[in-house]
Protein backbone atom coordinates (compact mmCIF):
# COMPACT_ATOMS: atom_id res chain seq x y z
CA UNK A 1 0.00 0.00 0.00
CA UNK A 2 1.88 3.38 -1.06
CA UNK A 3 0.29 6.42 0.72
CA UNK A 4 1.06 9.76 0.03
CA UNK A 5 4.56 10.13 1.79
CA UNK A 6 4.68 12.98 3.93
CA UNK A 7 6.47 16.27 2.05
CA UNK A 8 8.24 19.09 3.51
CA UNK A 9 6.14 21.53 1.41
CA UNK A 10 4.70 25.00 2.70
CA UNK A 11 1.28 24.96 3.94
CA UNK A 12 -0.94 27.47 3.25
CA UNK A 13 -3.11 29.80 5.62
CA UNK A 14 -6.12 27.58 4.66
CA UNK A 15 -4.67 24.27 5.51
CA UNK A 16 -3.19 26.09 8.53
CA UNK A 17 -6.60 27.31 9.81
CA UNK A 18 -8.09 23.63 9.68
CA UNK A 19 -4.76 22.11 11.52
CA UNK A 20 -5.52 24.89 14.14
CA UNK A 21 -9.75 23.54 14.01
CA UNK A 22 -8.46 20.28 14.33
CA UNK A 23 -5.88 20.71 17.47
CA UNK A 24 -8.68 22.99 19.23
CA UNK A 25 -11.28 20.49 18.50
CA UNK A 26 -9.35 17.37 19.34
CA UNK A 27 -8.47 19.29 23.13
CA UNK A 28 -12.51 18.77 23.74
CA UNK A 29 -13.16 16.17 25.99
CA UNK A 30 -14.64 12.49 24.38
CA UNK A 31 -17.66 12.41 22.81
CA UNK A 32 -19.02 10.50 25.06
CA UNK A 33 -17.93 13.15 27.94
CA UNK A 34 -18.89 16.21 25.52
CA UNK A 35 -22.20 14.99 25.63
CA UNK A 36 -22.44 14.78 29.13
CA UNK A 37 -21.21 18.23 29.80
CA UNK A 38 -23.77 19.40 27.60
CA UNK A 39 -26.76 17.71 28.89
CA UNK A 40 -25.75 19.18 32.79
CA UNK A 41 -25.22 22.86 30.48
CA UNK A 42 -28.58 21.95 29.37
CA UNK A 43 -30.21 21.28 33.06
CA UNK A 44 -28.33 24.56 34.07
CA UNK A 45 -30.00 26.86 31.45
CA UNK A 46 -33.09 25.69 31.44
CA UNK A 47 -33.60 26.19 34.75
CA UNK A 48 -32.15 29.70 34.55
CA UNK A 49 -34.59 30.21 31.83
CA UNK A 50 -37.65 28.83 32.99
CA UNK A 51 -39.15 31.58 34.91
CA UNK A 52 -38.50 34.04 32.16
CA UNK A 53 -41.45 35.13 30.04
CA UNK A 54 -40.98 35.12 26.09
CA UNK A 55 -43.55 36.88 23.49
CA UNK A 56 -42.40 34.10 20.85
CA UNK A 57 -45.57 31.95 20.14
CA UNK A 58 -45.15 28.45 19.30
CA UNK A 59 -46.63 27.55 16.49
CA UNK A 60 -46.96 24.10 17.46
CA UNK A 61 -48.77 24.68 20.38
CA UNK A 62 -50.30 28.46 19.64
CA UNK A 63 -48.79 29.67 22.86
CA UNK A 64 -46.08 31.39 24.09
CA UNK A 65 -42.88 29.63 23.81
CA UNK A 66 -41.97 28.40 27.59
CA UNK A 67 -38.66 26.28 28.58
CA UNK A 68 -39.14 23.58 31.08
CA UNK A 69 -36.79 23.46 34.08
CA UNK A 70 -34.98 20.26 33.66
CA UNK A 71 -33.84 20.19 37.26
CA UNK A 72 -37.01 20.48 38.78
CA UNK A 73 -37.80 17.15 40.71
CA UNK A 74 -40.33 16.40 38.24
CA UNK A 75 -38.14 16.56 35.30
CA UNK A 76 -35.42 14.61 37.00
CA UNK A 77 -37.62 11.80 38.20
CA UNK A 78 -39.24 11.43 34.38
CA UNK A 79 -35.35 11.60 33.06
CA UNK A 80 -34.54 8.59 35.19
CA UNK A 81 -37.88 6.99 34.75
CA UNK A 82 -37.00 7.16 30.67
CA UNK A 83 -33.15 6.81 30.48
CA UNK A 84 -33.03 3.19 29.24
CA UNK A 85 -35.48 3.42 26.78
CA UNK A 86 -34.09 6.70 25.56
CA UNK A 87 -31.31 5.07 24.94
CA UNK A 88 -32.85 1.77 23.34
CA UNK A 89 -35.12 4.07 21.27
CA UNK A 90 -32.45 6.30 19.85
CA UNK A 91 -32.72 5.76 16.20
CA UNK A 92 -29.29 5.28 14.79
CA UNK A 93 -28.50 3.16 17.41
CA UNK A 94 -30.75 0.23 15.79
CA UNK A 95 -29.91 1.20 12.26
CA UNK A 96 -25.73 0.87 13.09
CA UNK A 97 -25.91 -2.25 15.15
CA UNK A 98 -28.76 -4.19 12.68
CA UNK A 99 -26.93 -3.28 9.72
CA UNK A 100 -23.40 -3.84 11.65
CA UNK A 101 -24.12 -7.28 11.73
CA UNK A 102 -24.32 -8.41 7.67
CA UNK A 103 -21.67 -6.16 7.17
CA UNK A 104 -19.59 -7.66 10.17
CA UNK A 105 -19.65 -11.31 7.84
CA UNK A 106 -19.52 -9.90 4.58
CA UNK A 107 -15.75 -8.20 6.01
CA UNK A 108 -15.45 -11.17 7.83
CA UNK A 109 -15.09 -13.51 5.09
CA UNK A 110 -13.87 -11.03 2.87
CA UNK A 111 -16.80 -10.63 0.40
CA UNK A 112 -16.70 -6.92 0.72
CA UNK A 113 -12.49 -6.93 0.36
CA UNK A 114 -12.77 -9.05 -2.91
CA UNK A 115 -15.76 -7.05 -4.32
CA UNK A 116 -13.69 -3.45 -3.84
CA UNK A 117 -10.59 -5.15 -5.49
CA UNK A 118 -12.61 -5.92 -8.55
CA UNK A 119 -14.42 -3.06 -8.47
CA UNK A 120 -11.01 -0.59 -8.11
CA UNK A 121 -9.35 -3.09 -11.09
CA UNK A 122 -11.71 -1.59 -13.46
CA UNK A 123 -12.24 1.90 -12.30
CA UNK A 124 -10.10 4.85 -12.82
CA UNK A 125 -8.54 5.96 -10.21
CA UNK A 126 -8.99 9.49 -10.81
CA UNK A 127 -12.75 8.93 -11.07
CA UNK A 128 -13.07 7.46 -7.33
CA UNK A 129 -13.87 10.82 -5.90
CA UNK A 130 -17.18 11.77 -7.78
CA UNK A 131 -18.25 7.98 -7.35
CA UNK A 132 -18.35 7.80 -3.75
CA UNK A 133 -19.94 10.76 -3.96
CA UNK A 134 -22.32 9.63 -6.44
CA UNK A 135 -22.92 6.83 -4.40
CA UNK A 136 -23.07 8.54 -1.26
CA UNK A 137 -25.98 10.79 -2.49
CA UNK A 138 -27.96 8.09 -3.93
CA UNK A 139 -28.25 6.06 -0.62
CA UNK A 140 -31.10 9.05 0.10
CA UNK A 141 -32.99 6.93 -1.51
CA UNK A 142 -32.46 4.40 1.71
CA UNK A 143 -33.12 6.50 4.10
CA UNK A 144 -30.00 6.55 6.77
CA UNK A 145 -28.34 3.59 4.93
CA UNK A 146 -25.78 5.86 4.05
CA UNK A 147 -24.09 6.78 7.18
CA UNK A 148 -23.66 2.98 8.00
CA UNK A 149 -23.03 1.63 5.14
CA UNK A 150 -21.46 4.47 2.19
CA UNK A 151 -18.97 6.28 4.61
CA UNK A 152 -17.43 3.33 6.22
CA UNK A 153 -16.35 1.79 2.22
CA UNK A 154 -15.75 5.47 0.81
CA UNK A 155 -12.31 5.09 3.90
CA UNK A 156 -12.06 1.41 2.21
CA UNK A 157 -11.81 2.50 -1.45
CA UNK A 158 -9.78 5.02 -1.32
CA UNK A 159 -7.22 2.96 1.28
CA UNK A 160 -7.57 0.38 -1.01
CA UNK A 161 -6.40 2.93 -4.18
CA UNK A 162 -3.39 3.84 -1.97
CA UNK A 163 -5.16 6.96 -1.31
CA UNK A 164 -5.80 8.77 2.29
CA UNK A 165 -9.08 6.74 3.76
CA UNK A 166 -10.10 10.00 5.58
CA UNK A 167 -10.22 11.98 2.79
CA UNK A 168 -12.66 8.75 1.47
CA UNK A 169 -14.89 9.43 4.82
CA UNK A 170 -14.93 13.12 4.19
CA UNK A 171 -15.83 12.15 0.34
CA UNK A 172 -18.55 10.14 1.54
CA UNK A 173 -19.75 12.30 4.26
CA UNK A 174 -20.03 15.17 1.83
CA UNK A 175 -22.68 13.03 -0.06
CA UNK A 176 -24.53 11.05 2.40
CA UNK A 177 -25.09 14.29 4.87
CA UNK A 178 -23.89 17.01 2.93
CA UNK A 179 -26.14 16.51 0.10
CA UNK A 180 -28.60 15.14 2.11
CA UNK A 181 -31.48 17.40 0.09
CA UNK A 182 -29.82 16.52 -3.03
CA UNK A 183 -31.64 13.18 -4.94
CA UNK A 184 -30.07 11.77 -7.55
CA UNK A 185 -33.02 11.44 -10.08
CA UNK A 186 -34.79 9.03 -7.12
CA UNK A 187 -37.39 10.71 -5.05
CA UNK A 188 -35.97 10.76 -1.51
CA UNK A 189 -37.89 9.39 2.29
CA UNK A 190 -37.59 13.59 2.83
CA UNK A 191 -39.21 14.71 0.26
CA UNK A 192 -43.53 13.87 1.16
CA UNK A 193 -41.69 14.30 4.61
CA UNK A 194 -40.83 18.12 4.62
CA UNK A 195 -43.75 18.66 1.40
CA UNK A 196 -46.43 17.62 4.53
CA UNK A 197 -45.31 20.29 7.14
CA UNK A 198 -44.84 23.03 4.30
CA UNK A 199 -48.65 22.28 3.73
CA UNK A 200 -49.28 22.47 7.37
CA UNK A 201 -47.44 25.47 7.48
CA UNK A 202 -49.27 27.31 4.35
CA UNK A 203 -52.43 26.36 5.58
CA UNK A 204 -51.81 28.96 8.63
CA UNK A 205 -52.55 32.04 5.59
CA UNK A 206 -54.10 29.60 3.08
CA UNK A 207 -56.06 26.43 3.41
CA UNK A 208 -56.67 26.54 -0.37
CA UNK A 209 -52.58 25.78 -0.53
CA UNK A 210 -51.57 22.26 -1.92
CA UNK A 211 -47.90 21.15 -1.71
CA UNK A 212 -46.81 18.61 -4.10
CA UNK A 213 -44.68 15.95 -2.63
CA UNK A 214 -42.34 16.31 -5.52
CA UNK A 215 -41.81 20.61 -5.07
CA UNK A 216 -38.42 20.64 -5.09
CA UNK A 217 -37.44 17.16 -7.12
CA UNK A 218 -35.65 19.44 -10.37
CA UNK A 219 -34.25 21.52 -7.99
CA UNK A 220 -32.52 18.45 -5.80
CA UNK A 221 -32.07 16.60 -8.97
CA UNK A 222 -29.90 18.93 -10.36
CA UNK A 223 -28.07 19.82 -7.11
CA UNK A 224 -26.35 16.25 -7.28
CA UNK A 225 -24.53 17.50 -10.13
CA UNK A 226 -23.31 20.59 -7.52
CA UNK A 227 -22.62 18.19 -5.14
CA UNK A 228 -20.30 16.10 -7.10
CA UNK A 229 -18.31 19.03 -8.47
CA UNK A 230 -18.16 20.72 -5.38
CA UNK A 231 -17.19 17.72 -3.16
CA UNK A 232 -14.57 16.80 -6.06
CA UNK A 233 -12.61 19.62 -6.39
CA UNK A 234 -12.48 19.93 -2.34
CA UNK A 235 -11.79 16.55 -2.08
CA UNK A 236 -8.57 16.67 -4.07
CA UNK A 237 -7.68 19.59 -4.06
CA UNK A 238 -7.85 20.79 -0.56
CA UNK A 239 -8.66 18.18 2.08
CA UNK A 240 -6.75 14.99 0.16
CA UNK A 241 -3.24 17.28 0.35
CA UNK A 242 -3.76 18.69 3.73
CA UNK A 243 -3.68 14.98 5.19
CA UNK A 244 -0.36 13.74 3.89
CA UNK A 245 1.33 14.30 6.49
CA UNK A 246 -1.60 12.59 8.80
CA UNK A 247 -0.18 8.80 9.37
CA UNK A 248 -2.77 5.55 9.36
CA UNK A 249 -1.42 4.34 12.05
CA UNK A 250 -4.04 1.57 12.43
CA UNK A 251 -3.17 -2.52 12.29
CA UNK A 252 -2.30 -2.87 8.48
CA UNK A 253 -3.11 -6.19 8.45
CA UNK A 254 -6.93 -5.48 9.30
CA UNK A 255 -6.69 -2.67 6.26
CA UNK A 256 -7.81 -3.44 2.28
CA UNK A 257 -4.61 -4.74 -0.04
CA UNK A 258 -5.09 -4.31 -3.95
CA UNK A 259 -3.53 -7.42 -4.16
CA UNK A 260 -5.06 -9.61 -8.01
CA UNK A 261 -7.73 -12.00 -7.17
CA UNK A 262 -6.73 -15.71 -6.51
CA UNK A 263 -8.91 -17.98 -9.09
CA UNK A 264 -10.84 -19.60 -5.92
CA UNK A 265 -11.62 -15.60 -4.40
CA UNK A 266 -12.55 -14.85 -8.19
CA UNK A 267 -15.30 -17.72 -7.90
CA UNK A 268 -16.37 -16.77 -4.56
CA UNK A 269 -17.00 -13.08 -5.60
CA UNK A 270 -18.70 -14.26 -8.95
CA UNK A 271 -21.10 -16.50 -6.87
CA UNK A 272 -21.93 -14.22 -4.29
CA UNK A 273 -22.75 -11.55 -6.41
CA UNK A 274 -25.24 -13.80 -8.20
CA UNK A 275 -26.40 -14.49 -5.07
CA UNK A 276 -26.99 -11.46 -4.06
CA UNK A 277 -28.43 -10.54 -7.36
CA UNK A 278 -31.10 -13.19 -6.97
CA UNK A 279 -31.72 -11.84 -3.88
CA UNK A 280 -32.72 -8.44 -5.46
CA UNK A 281 -35.17 -10.06 -7.95
CA UNK A 282 -36.72 -11.85 -5.00
CA UNK A 283 -37.43 -8.70 -3.52
CA UNK A 284 -38.50 -7.05 -6.88
CA UNK A 285 -40.90 -9.87 -7.61
CA UNK A 286 -42.78 -9.84 -4.31
CA UNK A 287 -42.55 -6.04 -4.32
CA UNK A 288 -43.94 -5.37 -7.94
CA UNK A 289 -47.65 -6.29 -7.42
CA UNK A 290 -50.49 -4.10 -6.62
CA UNK A 291 -51.60 -6.27 -3.55
CA UNK A 292 -47.66 -7.04 -2.26
CA UNK A 293 -47.35 -7.05 1.40
CA UNK A 294 -44.22 -4.73 0.66
CA UNK A 295 -46.60 -2.28 -0.38
CA UNK A 296 -48.31 0.49 2.37
CA UNK A 297 -51.43 -0.57 3.65
CA UNK A 298 -53.86 -0.36 6.95
CA UNK A 299 -53.96 3.12 9.51
CA UNK A 300 -52.15 5.03 6.40
CA UNK A 301 -53.01 8.50 4.77
CA UNK A 302 -55.34 7.35 2.03
CA UNK A 303 -52.16 8.77 -0.94
CA UNK A 304 -49.69 6.39 0.79
CA UNK A 305 -52.23 3.31 0.16
CA UNK A 306 -50.53 0.91 -2.58
CA UNK A 307 -47.27 2.93 -2.47
CA UNK A 308 -44.01 1.36 -2.42
CA UNK A 309 -41.80 4.75 -1.76
CA UNK A 310 -43.26 6.08 0.82
CA UNK A 311 -42.11 6.44 4.68
CA UNK A 312 -45.25 3.81 5.56
CA UNK A 313 -44.55 1.34 3.11
CA UNK A 314 -42.81 -1.83 4.91
CA UNK A 315 -40.29 -1.82 1.99
CA UNK A 316 -38.94 1.72 3.17
CA UNK A 317 -39.02 0.38 7.09
CA UNK A 318 -37.43 -2.45 5.64
CA UNK A 319 -34.11 -0.64 4.19
CA UNK A 320 -31.86 -1.76 7.25
CA UNK A 321 -32.83 -5.20 7.69
CA UNK A 322 -32.18 -5.61 3.97
CA UNK A 323 -29.56 -4.34 3.96
CA UNK A 324 -28.68 -6.79 6.70
CA UNK A 325 -30.00 -9.78 4.61
CA UNK A 326 -28.24 -8.67 1.29
CA UNK A 327 -24.56 -8.68 2.68
CA UNK A 328 -25.48 -11.75 5.09
CA UNK A 329 -26.29 -14.02 2.06
CA UNK A 330 -23.13 -13.12 -0.12
CA UNK A 331 -20.70 -13.06 2.75
CA UNK A 332 -21.48 -16.70 3.44
CA UNK A 333 -21.81 -18.11 0.43
CA UNK A 334 -18.32 -16.29 -0.60
CA UNK A 335 -16.92 -17.56 2.45
CA UNK A 336 -18.02 -21.49 2.11
CA UNK A 337 -16.47 -20.98 -1.59
CA UNK A 338 -13.31 -19.20 -1.25
CA UNK A 339 -12.80 -21.12 1.94
CA UNK A 340 -12.51 -18.52 4.62
CA UNK A 341 -15.43 -20.36 6.42
CA UNK A 342 -15.99 -23.86 7.41
CA UNK A 343 -18.81 -23.96 9.71
CA UNK A 344 -21.37 -21.32 10.83
CA UNK A 345 -18.86 -20.55 13.78
CA UNK A 346 -17.45 -18.14 11.65
CA UNK A 347 -20.57 -16.69 10.45
CA UNK A 348 -21.04 -15.37 14.45
CA UNK A 349 -17.58 -14.70 14.60
CA UNK A 350 -17.94 -11.79 12.00
CA UNK A 351 -20.93 -10.72 13.72
CA UNK A 352 -19.14 -10.88 17.28
CA UNK A 353 -15.94 -9.50 15.85
CA UNK A 354 -18.06 -6.61 14.33
CA UNK A 355 -19.81 -6.24 17.02
CA UNK A 356 -16.78 -5.68 19.70
CA UNK A 357 -16.01 -3.21 17.70
CA UNK A 358 -18.80 -0.75 17.98
CA UNK A 359 -18.30 -1.09 21.68
CA UNK A 360 -17.13 2.94 21.93
CA UNK A 361 -19.75 3.97 19.77
CA UNK A 362 -22.45 2.04 21.80
CA UNK A 363 -21.20 4.09 24.87
CA UNK A 364 -21.03 7.49 23.00
CA UNK A 365 -24.82 6.72 21.40
CA UNK A 366 -26.02 6.64 25.20
CA UNK A 367 -24.68 9.70 25.96
CA UNK A 368 -25.77 11.62 23.14
CA UNK A 369 -29.41 9.65 23.44
CA UNK A 370 -29.63 11.16 26.64
CA UNK A 371 -28.35 14.79 25.88
CA UNK A 372 -30.85 14.81 22.62
CA UNK A 373 -33.61 13.69 24.99
CA UNK A 374 -33.14 16.25 27.53
CA UNK A 375 -32.49 19.26 25.10
CA UNK A 376 -35.61 18.39 22.92
CA UNK A 377 -37.31 18.78 26.51
CA UNK A 378 -36.14 21.64 27.60
CA UNK A 379 -37.23 23.82 24.60
CA UNK A 380 -34.32 25.83 24.26
CA UNK A 381 -33.98 24.65 20.41
CA UNK A 382 -37.38 25.74 19.80
CA UNK A 383 -37.23 29.21 21.25
CA UNK A 384 -33.52 30.08 19.42
CA UNK A 385 -35.65 28.58 16.30
CA UNK A 386 -38.32 31.09 16.82
CA UNK A 387 -36.44 33.84 17.85
CA UNK A 388 -34.50 33.41 14.34
CA UNK A 389 -37.15 33.30 12.18
CA UNK A 390 -38.72 36.11 13.94
CA UNK A 391 -35.35 38.61 13.55
CA UNK A 392 -34.95 37.33 9.91
CA UNK A 393 -39.14 38.78 9.71
CA UNK A 394 -38.02 41.96 11.27
CA UNK A 395 -34.97 42.74 9.21
CA UNK A 396 -37.22 43.79 6.14
CA UNK A 397 -34.65 42.86 3.74
CA UNK A 398 -34.73 42.41 -0.11
CA UNK A 399 -35.59 39.37 -1.22
CA UNK A 400 -32.66 37.72 -2.56
CA UNK A 401 -31.04 38.27 1.01
CA UNK A 402 -33.99 37.40 2.54
CA UNK A 403 -33.70 33.79 1.02
CA UNK A 404 -30.29 33.67 2.05
CA UNK A 405 -31.24 34.19 5.69
CA UNK A 406 -33.57 31.71 5.56
CA UNK A 407 -30.79 29.15 4.36
CA UNK A 408 -28.27 30.66 7.40
CA UNK A 409 -30.78 30.29 9.75
CA UNK A 410 -31.58 26.94 9.06
CA UNK A 411 -27.62 26.22 8.76
CA UNK A 412 -27.50 27.90 12.30
CA UNK A 413 -30.87 25.91 14.15
CA UNK A 414 -29.73 22.91 12.37
CA UNK A 415 -26.11 22.86 14.55
CA UNK A 416 -28.51 22.62 17.65
CA UNK A 417 -31.27 20.70 16.41
CA UNK A 418 -30.60 17.10 14.59
CA UNK A 419 -34.22 16.29 13.10
CA UNK A 420 -35.12 17.72 9.95
CA UNK A 421 -39.04 17.78 10.53
CA UNK A 422 -38.27 18.78 14.03
CA UNK A 423 -36.81 21.87 12.51
CA UNK A 424 -38.83 22.82 9.76
CA UNK A 425 -41.76 22.32 12.05
CA UNK A 426 -40.45 25.28 14.08
CA UNK A 427 -39.34 27.26 11.33
CA UNK A 428 -41.48 26.65 8.86
CA UNK A 429 -44.45 27.14 10.59
CA UNK A 430 -43.17 30.41 11.05
CA UNK A 431 -41.39 31.35 7.15
CA UNK A 432 -43.50 29.98 5.01
CA UNK A 433 -46.71 32.21 6.28
CA UNK A 434 -44.19 35.37 6.73
CA UNK A 435 -42.52 34.85 3.41
CA UNK A 436 -46.49 34.18 1.45
CA UNK A 437 -47.41 37.78 2.75
CA UNK A 438 -44.37 38.81 0.87
CA UNK A 439 -45.13 37.04 -1.95
CA UNK A 440 -42.68 33.93 -1.93
CA UNK A 441 -44.47 30.78 -2.41
CA UNK A 442 -44.19 28.09 -0.37
CA UNK A 443 -41.95 25.28 -2.51
CA UNK A 444 -39.47 28.42 -2.61
CA UNK A 445 -38.99 28.69 1.09
CA UNK A 446 -38.56 24.91 1.84
CA UNK A 447 -36.17 24.88 -1.21
CA UNK A 448 -33.95 27.60 0.62
CA UNK A 449 -34.42 25.60 4.11
CA UNK A 450 -33.22 22.47 2.69
CA UNK A 451 -30.17 23.97 1.02
CA UNK A 452 -28.85 25.38 4.89
CA UNK A 453 -30.45 22.37 6.53
CA UNK A 454 -28.22 20.06 4.54
CA UNK A 455 -25.15 22.10 3.96
CA UNK A 456 -24.44 22.20 8.32
CA UNK A 457 -25.40 18.84 8.81
CA UNK A 458 -21.38 17.77 8.48
CA UNK A 459 -20.23 19.95 10.75
CA UNK A 460 -22.40 19.49 14.05
CA UNK A 461 -21.67 17.29 16.52
CA UNK A 462 -25.45 16.98 17.86
CA UNK A 463 -26.48 15.02 14.21
CA UNK A 464 -26.70 11.80 15.79
CA UNK A 465 -24.43 10.00 13.47
CA UNK A 466 -21.71 12.25 13.71
CA UNK A 467 -20.11 10.37 16.83
CA UNK A 468 -20.18 6.99 14.71
CA UNK A 469 -18.38 8.83 11.71
CA UNK A 470 -15.68 9.75 14.78
CA UNK A 471 -15.20 6.12 15.12
CA UNK A 472 -14.92 5.30 11.57
CA UNK A 473 -11.76 7.78 11.38
CA UNK A 474 -10.34 6.08 14.45
CA UNK A 475 -10.21 2.96 12.28
CA UNK A 476 -7.21 4.61 10.37
CA UNK A 477 -6.06 7.52 12.14
CA UNK A 478 -5.94 6.50 16.56
CA UNK A 479 -5.94 9.79 17.53
CA UNK A 480 -8.89 11.14 15.33
CA UNK A 481 -11.59 13.07 17.19
CA UNK A 482 -14.73 15.52 16.55
CA UNK A 483 -11.59 18.36 15.79
CA UNK A 484 -10.14 16.09 13.08
CA UNK A 485 -14.12 15.36 11.56
CA UNK A 486 -14.78 18.88 11.60
CA UNK A 487 -11.70 20.29 9.85
CA UNK A 488 -12.07 17.64 7.33
CA UNK A 489 -15.29 18.83 6.62
CA UNK A 490 -16.05 22.33 7.38
CA UNK A 491 -14.51 23.32 4.09
CA UNK A 492 -17.47 21.41 2.45
CA UNK A 493 -19.83 23.06 4.74
CA UNK A 494 -18.53 26.70 4.00
CA UNK A 495 -18.42 26.30 0.26
CA UNK A 496 -21.76 24.31 -0.04
CA UNK A 497 -23.59 27.54 1.90
CA UNK A 498 -22.26 29.73 -0.66
CA UNK A 499 -22.38 27.81 -3.39
CA UNK A 500 -25.98 25.76 -3.17
CA UNK A 501 -27.47 28.81 -1.74
CA UNK A 502 -25.68 31.01 -5.44
CA UNK A 503 -27.23 28.10 -7.46
CA UNK A 504 -30.82 28.10 -6.05
CA UNK A 505 -31.47 32.06 -6.41
CA UNK A 506 -29.85 31.43 -9.86
CA UNK A 507 -32.46 28.76 -10.75
CA UNK A 508 -35.03 32.09 -9.23
CA UNK A 509 -33.42 34.21 -11.42
CA UNK A 510 -33.38 31.97 -14.43
CA UNK A 511 -37.27 31.17 -13.85
CA UNK A 512 -36.22 27.50 -13.73
CA UNK A 513 -39.13 25.41 -12.12
CA UNK A 514 -38.34 23.95 -8.75
CA UNK A 515 -40.36 21.10 -9.24
CA UNK A 516 -43.64 19.59 -9.92
CA UNK A 517 -46.49 21.59 -9.34
CA UNK A 518 -43.84 24.27 -7.58
CA UNK A 519 -43.59 27.90 -8.20
CA UNK A 520 -41.51 30.84 -6.77
CA UNK A 521 -44.28 33.51 -6.26
CA UNK A 522 -47.46 33.45 -4.03
CA UNK A 523 -50.45 35.76 -5.97
CA UNK A 524 -50.82 38.04 -2.72
CA UNK A 525 -54.10 39.98 -2.47
CA UNK A 526 -54.86 43.37 -2.84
Amino acid sequence: MNLPSPEAAPRGLVTRMLDAIERVGNKLPDPAMLFLILMLATWAISALLANVSFSEIDPRSGEAIAINNLLAGTSLTAFMATMVSTFVNFAPLGVVLVAMLGLGVAEHTGFINAALRAMLSVTPKALLTPMVIAVGILSHVAVDAGYVLVIPLGAVIFYAAGRHPLAGIAAAFAGVSGGFSATFFVPSSLDPLLSGLTQEAAHILDPSVVVNPLNNYFFTTASTFLIIAVGWFLTDRVIEPRLRDTVVDADRGQLPTMDALQPKERKGLWLAMLAMLLSVVALVLTALPADSAWRASGDVPPEAVGQLLVAQAPLMRSIVALIFVFFLIPGVVYGYVAGTVKTHRDVIAGMTKAMSGMGYYIVMAFFAAQFIYAFAQSNLGALVAIKGANGLEAMGLPMGVTLAGVVLLSGFVNLMVGSASAKWALIGAIMVPMLMQLGVSPDFTQAAYRVGDSSTNIITPLMPYFPLIVVFCQRYVTSAGIGTLLALMLPFAITLLVVWTAFLLGFWALGIPLGLGASYAYPVAG
